[in-house]
This record gives structure tokens, C-alpha cells and sequence, in this order.
């Protein structure tokens, strides 16, 4: 064992910096909200404990239960936490932990070199906002047992039984004076999990759900390698392998692999000591830098550049790439809106330094992947062109038309976007009801003719080429692509409005891969909503009823005493069907719709079901809809 990992972990390391009263009075500040968000944090913090006792090599297993009453239990085979009594505060370090904020072994007492997580807030805000916590210790032969109800000790720390094992177990429930919802979803704690064990190669991390007895194991020795490898899963790869860089300077490490695949989308993760860097920072600055010298030096060297060529942009070099990058490092800085912006500036220089050296020597042992990944530049540089020459274009026709702006747009009259949104409605019929029915002070109607373009599978030289993509472009007023500017946009809702059944989903799917692959912070801020018109017209006498779904027409039947003669169900095939009063009663009055606003929680999650769902493989989709076929309400074929 070397001299770093001989420090003891004990009692004397644990430093105080406040205590725990405000936490549960305000509880967002510590764990963003009190949501299903705010709730999924909680596990979060716990594991990220357990794998902080990982990255100083002490523990390989860790176990998430999600036990029947939405309970959690996480069980590492660490060192344990610490039992001994706190020198300054008179209690056992467990109690201190647990109760006192900022209290942990990551305050530079030589407990953590290297730590994720909230930097000592974690267990106590855990434990400040559940019901019930209990931590359970095996360390120095003894099993020791403490429990607190809503962050107060309710009991002592007792040894219950001997043991020779080493660890910590720490059982929580929310508390649901504080949380809105406290059930657990399975798939984003999965989520979560995989990524932490894929960030830590060869940790295995064991996660069940005792509600439907459903476990999976996660442990990947090929860390971020095979994680790559998992997010690329569904695509067509340029090279069977990803290329894995990783090096050390000082007290910093960094890992990179990278893969590309046949698509025109960049995908590039980064994390810094296990937390997703979700705004970049400058480790992802030295990645995109050094990757852009190094293929540019290499197209020259090797004669895939002429002199007279432009320089390949950063832009070009990504096309299709597929990237995971981690640092470890002894003191990160995070920036940013959302605090998930690596800032420290030496971290630049050393990625930069160390991806530039790994992938010009790969290059240089691999020429035939390095005349692929060249070529794709290449493409992508002429397409980069035909693509700036189609904009002007657009630009150049949208200035000679009537106030700029499409003549099918049927545009509301206030200029105020706040206040503005904008239906994109499937079909002239439709289109045509829409326009009579609206508000047209606030609400703009743009109709759509068909199915418009799949643009998973096109560049943008080529969708730009595409008239209803065109006139959605110059309704928005916003640009498209690196030139999107969301501050430009005319409406603060972009509303899609199709039919319920198979093209009227195939529509919405393809407009949300549009809006997503092109308008992405459209998507990201919450400007885009789904309408919902109504499945079913009850009358009964001369009063009419809507129903959204199965549930409310049986609710209404139940509410009107049943079907009888009297009692006439029309169930609707299409917009079309509604006359302009009643799609504004049931579609588009702001008083009584029901719109469904697009999140995107998970950039990685959201980039993998467009590749399904709008990529060429046939398997991947067939396997997402019959995983999900049993979570649809209606189906209409």
C-alpha cells in the first residue's frame, strides 16, 4: 500500500464548517428542488459517497435498493465511516456527519484527495430530509447502528454485532412533508448508475427494485471506453473500436475515448470528478482545440489537405463524433448558470497537451481510420459550405417577400414573443379551422403540408433545400443551427398540433428530431409544447362533453348517468373533424387545453431515441417499441 493510501481515516479528519437548521427550510438550495428531480439527488448524493471511498481505492461494490415503500438503501464495501468521537464536537463522527452541514472528510484533512458529490453537504441534507435515516457501519470488528428522524439523533450509536467485513449502509425515506412525489423511477436512477460505473472502470454496482424485483448489475472494465461503445450502440461506426486516451500530470488525470459514426450530430460528454460537466469548461475547450490541430496537421502531412485548402473547423472535426471525457482533479472549480461548468484554466493546457500527443500517435499507427476520419471532415467542410451558400439564399428570398415573413403564416398581431406562440397544424383542413378558430392577437397558425423531411439523415445543406423547413425557419425568426439565437425568436411557445393516430405521431417525431438535432436550446428552455385534442365528443341532449383519453370518457359517461339512447360518442380520426368553435374550446383555448410541454432531462437519453427511432438501424427500434408499447395510452392504427 503506498504511502498516500496509509493516511488514516478516522475521527480527527472530519472538519466543521455549519450547522443543519436551513435545510429543511430550504431545501432547493441544497438539492435544486423538492421535484421528482430534487428527490432521484438524495440517491445521488449517498452513492456518490460510496464511489468517493472507489476513486481512493478502497471499495469495488456498491448496492442501490429501492425497497417497496419507496425507502433506499446504499451499501458500499469502503472503510467505513468514521465511529470514533469527534475531537471538537463530542459526539461519534457518524452523528457529525449526519448531522452537522459541511461536516466530511473532503475539506483538505487528508481523508479524500479526490471527491465528487456536494463536498460534505450530501449525507446530512439526505438525512435533514427524511423521515427516517439509518446508518449502519462495519469498521474495527463491530457493526455499529444509529437512526435520526427528520435530521434528529433518535437514537445512539450502538454496536448491534461483530463482524469482520468493512463498510457502510445508509437506509433512508423521504420525507413527504417535503418532497411533492416520493416515488422513484427506476429508469433515471438506472441511468445515473450506469454512468458512474462506465466514469469508474472496474467499480460493479448492483441496483434492484424490490417494487417489481427488477436488478441489474453495472461494471465495466473498459470504463469510458465501453461507454462510448454503449452510446454509439445504435449507430453505424466508422471504426470497429473507440480511440482511448488517457494520461496524468500533477494531480490530475484525464480519460478520453472517442468513436465516430456515419451521422452528422457531435456528442461529446464531459465530467469532471464524476459530475456531468453539462455547460463544458476547460477540459471540454483543450479536448475540441487539440482534436482540431491534430487532424488539420495530419490532413497536411499526409496529402488529404492541398495548400490551397482551407483549415478543417472544429465543427467539421466533430461531425458524427461520439466523445467521453473525465478529469479527476484535487480542488474543481465549477461555473456557470447551473454550477456544472468546469472553470479551473490549467485544466485547458493539460488536455490539450495530452490528447494532442495520444491521437496524432494514433493517427499516425492507424492511417486507414485516420484517412476515415478525414474524409468525414472533408465532407463535412464542403457540405459546411453548400450549406452557407443555401442560408444566404434563404436569407436573401425571405428579405424579398412581404415583410419577410411565409405567405401561408397566418401571424397573430401582438410582437410581443412572451406572449405570442405559434401552432404548426398537419393539413389544410385542419390548418383552415385553426386560423378561424384562433385568438389572432396572440396566436399564429403556420399549416404544414405532409410529412416533412427526416433530417437524422440528412446534412444541413440538403434540409435547408426543403421549403417547409425554410418557412418554419423564417416564422421563428430565430436561424438554425451554430446560428441559432433563441433571443430573436417571435413566439415563446412553438405549439404542434396533429392528429391522434400513427402520422400524426410520425409528424410530431419528425418535427421534435428537427427542432432538436437544429433549435436544441428551443427544446432545452421549454418552448416547445404538444396540443392535445380531445379523442372523444359525448352529447347528450344539447350538452356536449370532451373526453383526452379512456379514463375521462368514462369518467363522463359515469358523470351523466351512464350510456343510454340519449347519449351519442363520436370518437375523433382527426383534427379535421372539429369545426373552428370547437378546436378552440377543446385545443386551443389557453382556459381549458391541455398542452404537454417537450423536457429534455437527458440530453444523452433524448440524442439516443431520435438515433432509434430516425436512424437506419430496423432492430434498435423494433426493441424500443415493444419495450414501450405497453406505456402508451392511445394508439390509434
Amino acid at each position: 500500500m503506498s504511502e498516500e493510501r496509509k493516511e488514516t481515516y478516522d475521527e480527527s479528519q472530519i472538519q466543521v464548517l455549519e450547522g443543519l437548521e436551513a435545510v429543511r427550510k430550504r431545501p432547493g438550495m441544497y438539492i435544486g428542488s423538492t421535484s421528482l428531480r430534487g428527490l432521484h439527488h438524495l440517491v445521488y448524493e449517498i452513492v456518490d459517497n460510496s464511489i468517493d471511498e472507489a476513486l481512493q481505492g478502497f471499495c469495488d461494490k456498491i448496492e442501490v435498493v429501492i425497497h417497496k415503500d419507496n425507502s433506499v438503501s446504499v451499501t458500499d464495501n469502503g472503510r467505513g465511516m468514521p465511529v470514533g468521537m469527534h475531537a471538537k464536537m463530542h459526539k461519534p463522527a457518524v452523528e457529525v456527519i449526519m448531522t452537522v452541514l459541511h461536516a466530511g472528510g473532503k475539506f483538505g484533512g487528508g481523508g479524500y484527495k479526490v471527491a465528487g458529490g456536494l463536498h460534505g453537504v450530501g449525507a446530512s441534507v439526505v438525512n435533514a430530509l427524511s423521515e427516517v435515516c439509518i446508518v449502519e457501519v462495519k469498521r474495527e470488528g463491530h457493526i455499529w447502528r444509529q437512526r435520526f428522524e427528520r435530521g434528529i439523533v433518535a437514537s445512539g450509536l450502538d454496536i448491534v454485532g461483530d463482524t469482520e467485513e468493512q463498510g457502510t449502509t445508509v437506509f433512508f425515506r423521504p420525507d413527504s412533508q417535503i418532497f411533492e412525489e416520493i416515488e422513484f423511477d427506476y429508469d433515471t436512477l438506472a441511468q445515473r448508475l450506469r454512468e458512474l460505473a462506465f466514469l469508474n472502470k472496474g467499480i460493479k454496482i448492483v441496483f434492484s427494485d424490490e417494487r417489481n424485483e427488477k436488478v441489474e448489475e453495472f461494471h465495466y472494465e473498459g470504463g469510458i471506453k465501453s461507454f462510448v461503445s454503449y452510446l454509439n450502440r445504435n449507430k453505424e461506426n466508422l471504426h470497429p473500436q473507440p480511440i482511448y486516451v488517457e494520461g496524468a500530470k500533477d494531480e490530475y488525470t484525464v480519460e478520453i475515448a472517442l468513436q465516430y459514426n456515419d451521422g452528422y450530430t457531435e456528442n461529446i460528454f464531459s465530467f469532471a470528478n464524476n459530475i456531468d460537466t453539462i455547460e463544458g469548461g476547460t477540459h471540454l475547450a483543450g479536448f475540441k482545440a487539440a482534436l482540431t490541430r491534430v487532424l488539420n496537421d495530419y490532413g497536411k502531412k499526409f496529402g488529404y489537405l492541398k495548400e490551397a485548402d482551407k483549415a478543417l473547423s472544429g465543427e467539421d472535426v466533430r461531425e458524427g463524433l461520439t466523445a467521453v471525457i473525465s478529469v479527476k482533479l484535487m480542488d474543481p472549480q465549477f461555473e456557470g448558470q447551473t454550477k456544472t461548468k468546469l472553470g479551473n484554466s490549467e485544466v485547458r493546457g493539460i488536455v490539450d497537451n495530452i490528447v494532442g500527443a495520444e491521437v496524432s500517435t494514433f493517427l499516425e499507427e492507424n492511417p486507414a481510420i485516420g484517412k476515415i476520419i478525414l474524409e468525414k471532415g472533408l465532407t463535412a467542410a464542403r457540405a459546411r459550405e453548400a450549406a452557407k451558400k443555401a442560408r444566404e439564399l434563404t436569407r436573401r428570398k425571405s428579405a424579398l417577400e412581404s415583410a419577410s415573413l411565409p405567405g401561408k403564416l397566418a401571424d397573430c398581431t401582438s410582437k410581443d414573443p412572451a406572449e405570442c406562440e405559434v401552432y404548426l397544424v398537419e393539413g389544410d383542413s385542419a390548418g383552415g379551422s385553426a386560423k378561424q378558430g384562433r385568438d389572432r392577437r396572440f396566436q399564429a397558425i403556420l399549416p404544414l403540408r405532409g410529412k416533412i423531411m427526416n433530417v437524422e439523415k440528412q446534412r444541413l445543406d440538403k434540409i435547408l433545400g426543403y421549403e417547409e423547413i425554410r418557412t418554419m425557419i423564417t416564422a421563428f425568426g430565430a436561424g438554425i443551427g451554430k446560428d441559432f439565437d433563441l433571443s430573436k425568436m417571435r413566439y415563446s411557445r412553438i405549439i404542434i398540433m396533429t392528429d391522434a393516430d400513427v402520422d400524426g405521431a410520425h409528424i410530431r417525431t419528425l418535427l421534435l428530431t428537427f427542432f432538436y438535432r437544429y433549435m436544441k436550446e428551443m427544446v432545452e428552455n421549454g418552448h416547445v409544447y404538444i396540443a392535445q385534442p380531445p379523442l372523444f365528443k359525448v352529447s347528450k341532449g344539447k350538452k356536449d362533453y370532451y373526453a383526452y383519453n379512456d379514463a375521462e370518457l368514462e369518467k363522463i359517461l359515469a358523470q351523466i348517468g351512464g350510456k343510454d339512447n340519449n347519449t351519442n360518442i363520436q370518437r375523433y380520426k382527426g383534427l379535421g373533424e372539429m369545426d373552428a368553435v370547437q378546436l378552440w374550446e377543446t385545443t386551443m383555448n389557453p382556459e381549458e387545453r391541455v398542452l404537454l410541454q417537450v423536457n429534455v432531462e437527458d440530453a444523452m437519453a433524448a440524442d439516443e431515441i431520435f438515433t432509434i427511432l430516425m436512424g437506419d438501424k430496423v432492430e434498435p427500434r423494433r426493441e424500443f417499441i415493444t419495450e414501450n408499447a405497453k406505456k402508451v395510452v392511445n394508439l390509434d392504427i
